[in-house]
């Protein structure tokens, strides 16, 4: 076993995810380092985004299957190499008309 496959099981423990979890996660990762035949801990930014696409347009990864992937290399990233990519850390923001209330807006215009 290596010493990044140990780090990143110790980080999974240490937050407390079950043992399910800590094989997805580590299966996640292993997949990503077997498609670009590199150690993880060498992939860049933008290689990750192309496979994230290459598992969501290309091999068509349902929602929910793509989401457990997604959350297991992030979390490889983020916490275990402490990387603070974009890609990973952003959050994502809504739409601006996401929060607008169609009847509040209604109500407001009769009212004036």
């Amino acid at each position: 076993m290596t010493e990044l496959r140990k780090r990143l099981i110790e980080d999974i423990q240490l937050a407390g995810l079950s043992q399910s979890t800590q094989e997805a996660y580590v299966r996640s990762v292993r997949k990503l380092a077997e498609h670009f035949r590199l150690s993880p801990d060498r992939i860049t930014e933008r290689q990750l985004r192309g496979y994230l696409i290459h598992l969501r347009d290309v091999r068509g990864f349902a929602k929910g299957t793509f989401q457990q992937h997604f959350f297991a290399i992030k979390f490889f990233f983020v916490n275990t190499l402490s990387y603070d990519w974009p890609l990973l850390t952003k959050k994502k923001s809504a739409s601006p008309f996401a929060n607008v209330c169609p009847t509040s807006e209604a109500t407001r215009i009769a009212a004036a």
